[in-house]
């Protein structure tokens, strides 16, 4: 029978042009993002004087935002006004590039007025280019930030929220704002044990160390394993700190925390660890090995390069490598990305661990990994997220990290400072915003 297609090889799905689209997207964005940090990185050698003077702050008493222009350094982070119709948004909202032209409110979306947001070290690698979700849903420019709190301006039908409730939630991006549209899902109001500060620290990292923890088994159910011991690289900052606690209440033991320096162990003591490994002064591995000789159900890494093959190495039976970042292969206490930067980085990433499949079925170990700024899909999960987090906030089960608080119009010190590996718990940031409410009181 004659073939009527007279093309010999199957054609592409639409998902699979897509696809195709997207990764062409991300691949330009990254050529843009080595490209403009190199030219960051050069102007900042020119004298000040031959330097484009910044246009002017927008008042306090204006709906703005923290737009990033695009990849660069901290000179890249400009305030912007908000128009009366404007707002921003995360990108998992229909039609949004992560700034709306218009407010109109649906039933179930939260119209708030931003008090405080959070900075988290993925803002940084946002800033530089380099955070792959930003680079394939938003581009440039982007207001970045995923936690915050606030007061409500306008609620839909739905939503089960009033004006003037005072809530705190997540975004996938726009939280560096005074003025955001989000789903009522996201959103939860402030228990009367939280303060409005501390409540805009705690969505991201909860939630990054809540779907950790049961990646590693542990949560919902305790830890079936005989071994439950757990060791948690970066243990004092906001994660790592959220993490030790969990890791308490879901009944982890002997909990391992490592920090870099010797004021940070003391702050992950008072958090739950039952010992603390300082780098700087201790030889890791060999204290690690010491605190559980037959190895660990589940390594917390989001150290990378530096880390993660000796992590590996010292899982026990049935334990779980559980990876959700990269700091060692970015740059410290550096606001631009130079050449030299970038060359450092490809080493990094030429030097990455791979795992044999055999090797894990052999010894029954795993290794996984996640991002939850890719989970707009997952509403079902991080609804659950917020809501054992909340319950546990309620129970006093679970301290916030510590926080350092900064003004909106010195967002570049707290990027500067997160970036230098120097910050204890988390950063948040003060906008200064009154809803229409409290401005007519």
């Amino acid at each position: 029978r004659e073939n009527k297609n007279p093309i010999p090889f199957p054609l592409p799905s639409g998902s699979e042009i897509r696809g195709v689209k997207m990764d062409l997207l991300v691949l330009k964005n990254q050529a843009l993002a080595l490209a403009f940090n190199v030219l960051s990185w050069l102007r900042a050698l020119l004298p000040e004087f031959l330097r484009a003077k910044r246009p002017a702050a927008p008042g306090e008493e204006c709906a703005r935002c923290v737009q990033i222009e695009g990849p660069g350094g901290l000179d890249q982070l400009r305030l912007v006004p908000l128009r009366d119709h404007e707002s921003t948004s995360g990108y998992n909202l229909k039609g949004s590039r992560n700034t709306r032209s218009d407010i109109a409110i649906e039933d179930h979306m939260v119209l708030v007025c931003v008090k405080n947001f959070s900075v988290n070290f993925a803002d940084v690698t946002i800033r530089w280019g380099l955070y792959e979700s930003a680079l394939r849903y938003v581009g440039w420019p982007i207001v970045p930030g995923f936690d915050f709190s606030g007061t409500v301006i306008k609620a839909g039908k739905a939503s089960k929220f009033s004006e003037g409730d005072m809530v705190f939630g997540y975004t996938l991006f726009g939280a560096y704002s005074t003025r955001l549209l989000v789903p009522a899902r996201q959103i939860r109001r402030v228990p009367s044990c939280l303060d409005m500060k501390t409540a805009a620290a705690l969505p991201a990292v909860a939630g990054t160390a809540l779907h950790a923890m049961k990646l590693a088994g542990a949560w919902p159910q305790k830890p079936l394993t005989k071994n439950r011991a757990v060791l948690i690289h970066s243990a004092a900052g906001g994660v790592g700190s959220t993490l030790v606690q969990m890791a308490k209440l879901c009944g982890c033991s002997p909990i391992v925390g490592v920090v870099g320096s010797p004021f940070k162990i003391d702050v992950c003591r008072k958090m739950g660890a039952d010992v603390v490994i300082c780098r700087a002064s201790m030889d890791l591995w060999r204290e690690a090995r010491k605190a559980s000789p037959e190895g660990y159900m589940a390594i917390f890494d989001a150290n990378g390069v530096a880390t993660l093959k000796q992590s590996y190495q010292h899982l026990s039976q049935c334990g779980r490598l559980i990876v959700y970042g990269f700091h060692t292969n970015l740059p410290k206490a550096s606001q631009y990305l130079s050449p030299w930067n970038w060359i450092k980085m490809a080493w990094g990433m030429l030097n990455m661990p791979s795992f044999d499949a055999m090797d894990m079925c052999l010894s029954s170990k795993a290794v996984l990994g996640f991002n939850l700024s890719f989970f707009s899909k997952e509403d079902e999960m991080t609804t659950a997220y917020l809501d054992q987090v909340l319950r546990w906030v309620e129970e006093r089960k679970l301290r916030t990290p510590t926080i350092s608080v900064f003004p909106m119009h010195k967002v570049g010190e707290a990027h500067a400072l997160i970036q230098s590996g120097k910050s204890v718990g988390k950063l948040v940031i003060s906008t200064g915003a009154t809803s229409p409410k409290e401005e007519k009181k």
